[in-house]
């Protein structure tokens, strides 16, 4: 009978843990020094954390034998063990917290199809070398279990990686971006679910555990719905929950994660699942996020990524048959990903030079194979230390090319990547539309809500709350003990006050009565700066419009009252310089539009065409609002009467200049009709929406017409183009000769006037000019 093992303690039982953080610490350092040189090339920073371990691996420092001795401590193993498999379901519990569930059901297919080409090729060409690499490199037991480990290390997809990577590169938002990250999840849960199956029909006992983490994982699910409902109303007054919640909710997840592995199943996909079917709203799942967020991308993942670099050893480069080995390997998994996945973006018609991006994303590796790599190498069963180290040589090598090379693609082919829907007119009504709405105080955000949900299912919104920097910096003078639970030293989460609170109060009750997630943004600048933030955050995100607050709110009275000049300076720099097009709402909440959803009334919305590039962006806009059932859309156009047709083409041939002008008016008026005549054959006659032409004279003739609009039918909202009666049109002659706002334009400073007596809210749009589609050459 075998004596049984036992485990030793160290003379001094804190000098591995203290070992053990003086090495991550080492890894941090060197890592950071990496990344400075590292990312003005454009390589992002897990290639940075990877070479930093890499460097202080047994190949190259700890070769060196008194650093291999204090790096190489078999007493630390259990901690670094220990802290991969924390971090492990940590940032899998993020991932599935993150997840876009929304873009996942519209593109299920999608992902699905390109994750499954290369899913199959990889199985197909693993499974046939696997026999040949057997002799190789010497696998004597349980061959069948190393054929499967094999098809999984070319298959998989490390997700973790992925995401991250695609972050760094600041791609995620872009179409590509999000089709690579649903399609590396969906690879790697499945490799996870095969060698689960796997596991399950090997025995009997296997498939009783099986069962059991089903009941854990799904009683947990349960568990934290209830949790997370319970702990917000708790805190009721709280921005977030307290400290001791989170770490409640986490030790729970950890918990089930650990009674997973203790039956021999890997946990990846628990963290996953937890975190896919946690609620989706409210101030446990914020507080989570924003908690999570910042511990993993900082701390977690670029020590994992460093541990990962840390086990390349090369000792067993020393025979041509382990060079083969890895080589072969090396070559097969980049050849598998891209045929595959090449082969299924051809079948749905991607263009090549994506689908080569997607191949290589999809080709990085380094969580769950890395899992089925260590874990067997205690008991010496499936293989040596020797096949353990030429695996993870593969693992490594293949993160250290494909990364790099995908950057070095998007920088290369920036142009090709770079986003083109910067106006709502590009789009098609029923394709996802990506909005910023900015807020400056709880009442704006309300607003914006509104209005998000009368556009549709198809909006992806990010609401921005800008807050101003005050002049002077508050300090704090409590102790840390001091703080309040969940306190922190900084005094950046106190900026914005009790608007924070009703802010999020306002999404969650969205988010509860639409079943739609609003990405939260918090600014903070001095009003002076802020347009750079806003503008910078639409670009990053990808947005095709930013919704803009009106200076002005409505008193209780009903009546259009200043608030900060801050707002108003900020709204006219945002207007001179985003990167896509901009809408301004004046919300007269009491008295205007109010929130379609949830409500039997039906609601009548107005949309004035006076021609040009303005307004057919703020027509585009209507048609998203048009499909909604609570609203009813009428476009009216106002078009020159006859007899001022006759007076204009008289002048025309006497004066040389308007002459010119005229030839210019020609072609968007082509346009316009183009446009109008499209929108006529879609939604006018089938109904949907109501359609009237009115003709006018000149500018006097144009208030009458719309005083008699307002009194006639009372419209809710009015949408108007920005440059809408702009220039030398006659419909529009001397309307702006008392203009108070130029940035809502000549039809929308007129609506908003005090003057005119309004009671509806107004929606400006100005479209996006910088430049056209045309001007973006895309090739390949």
């Amino acid at each position: 009978m075998a004596a049984a093992k036992t485990i030793e303690c160290p003379e001094d039982p804190f000098n591995p843990l203290i070992t053990s953080i003086v090495q991550i610490s080492c890894m941090l350092v060197i890592a950071h020094l990496f990344h400075l040189f590292f990312k003005p090339l454009g390589q992002p920073g897990p290639v940075s954390q990877i070479l930093a371990g890499l460097v202080l691996s047994p190949t190259l420092l700890s070769r060196i034998n008194k650093i291999r001795q204090f790096f190489l401590q078999d007493a630390s193993a259990l901690y670094y063990r220990f802290f991969a498999f924390v971090s492990r379901i940590l940032f899998m519990f993020l991932i599935g917290l993150g997840l876009d569930i929304p873009y996942m059901r519209l593109n299920l297919r999608v992902a699905s199809t390109i994750s499954l080409g290369a899913f199959v090729m990889s199985i197909i060409f693993g499974g046939s070398i696997s026999w040949f690499l057997i002799d190789g490199v010497g696998v004597t037991t349980n061959r069948t279990s190393f054929v499967l480990v094999v098809m999984i290390l070319l298959a998989n997809t490390a997700s973790p990686v992925a995401i991250r990577l695609i972050d760094e590169l600041k791609f995620d938002t872009s179409d590509i971006g999000r089709l690579a990250m649903a399609s590396s999840v969906i690879s790697e849960m499945s490799c996870v679910l095969v060698y689960s199956t796997y596991l399950a029909v090997s025995s009997w006992v296997m498939f009783r555990y099986a069962l059991y983490c089903i009941l854990l994982t799904v009683g947990l699910v349960y568990l934290n719905k209830q949790l997370a409902m319970w702990f917000a109303k708790w805190n009721r007054n709280s921005k977030y929950v307290s400290n001791a919640q989170v770490v409640a909710i986490l030790a729970l997840l950890v918990g089930v994660s650990i009674g997973a592995e203790s039956f021999g199943y890997n946990s990846t996909m628990t963290g996953f699942l937890m975190g896919m079917m946690f609620p989706r709203q409210g101030k446990t799942t914020r507080t989570l996020f924003k908690k999570l967020t910042y511990s993993v991308h900082n701390f977690l993942l670029p020590i994992y990524f460093g541990y990962m670099g840390f086990n390349f050893d090369t000792r067993d480069l020393n025979t041509v048959k382990n060079i083969s080995a890895v080589i072969f390997l090396i070559l097969f998994s980049f050849g598998t990903k891209i045929i595959g996945t090449m082969a299924a973006c051809y079948h749905l018609k991607i263009p090549m030079l994506k689908g080569l991006v997607l191949a290589l994303i999809l080709n990085l590796k380094g969580n769950f194979e890395l899992l089925l790599i260590d874990g067997e190498i205690d008991s010496l069963t499936w293989w040596s230390g020797k096949i353990h180290r030429l695996l993870f040589l593969v693992v490594v090598v293949n993160t250290l090319i494909s990364g790099p090379a995908v950057a070095y693609i998007l920088k290369r082919r920036e142009r090709y990547f770079a986003h083109i829907n910067t106006a709502v007119e590009s789009l098609e009504a029923e394709s996802e539309l990506r909005l910023l709405a900015c807020a400056y105080e709880p009442r704006h955000a309300s607003g914006h809500l509104v209005l998000t949900a009368a556009m549709g299912k198809s909006v992806n919104p990010y609401l921005m709350h800008l807050v101003e920097l005050p002049k002077k910096r508050r300090k704090t003078q409590l102790m840390y003990n001091q703080l309040e639970d969940g306190g922190q030293f900084s005094d950046e989460e106190e900026y914005g006050g009790n608007d924070v609170l009703e802010i999020n109060d306002a999404v969650d009750a969205f988010t509860l009565q639409t079943n739609r997630k609003v990405h939260q943004i918090k600014v903070v600048n001095s009003f002076a700066n802020m347009y750079e933030d806003v503008c910078t955050g639409a670009e990053d995100l990808r947005v095709s419009i930013i919704f803009l607050p009106f200076h002005k709110h409505q008193r209780i009275d009903k009546i259009l009252e200043n608030s900060k000049e801050g707002y108003r300076t900020t709204n006219q720099k945002i207007l001179r310089h985003a990167p896509c097009s901009v809408g301004l709402l004046v919300d007269r909440s009491q008295t205007g539009f109010q929130q379609p959803i949830g409500s039997e009334s039906v609601q009548h919305v107005a949309m004035l065409f006076f021609g040009g590039s303005d307004d057919r962006e703020a027509l585009s806009c209507s048609k998203r609002i048009a499909r909604n059932a609570h609203i009813n859309l009428t476009v009216i156009r106002f078009l020159p009467s006859e007899s001022q047709r006759v007076q204009l083409a008289d002048a025309s041939s006497r004066d040389g200049m308007l002459m010119m002008s005229l030839a210019r008016n020609e072609t968007e008026v082509a346009k316009d009709d183009t446009f109008i005549e499209d929108f006529r054959l879609r939604y006018v006659t089938t109904g949907e929406v109501g359609y009237i032409e009115k003709y006018v004279s000149n500018g006097a003739e144009t208030v009458q017409t719309l005083r008699d609009i307002g009194e006639t039918m009372e419209y809710s909202l009015y949408i108007v183009g920005k440059g809408g009666g702009r220039g030398r049109s006659p419909m529009t002659t001397g309307m702006s000769d008392w203009e108070e706002c130029p940035e809502l334009g000549t039809l929308g400073d007129l609506l908003a006037s005090s003057d005119f007596d309004l009671k509806s809210s107004i929606l400006i749009i100005q479209r996006h000019r910088q430049y056209s589609n045309k001007d973006i050459v895309v090739d390949g």
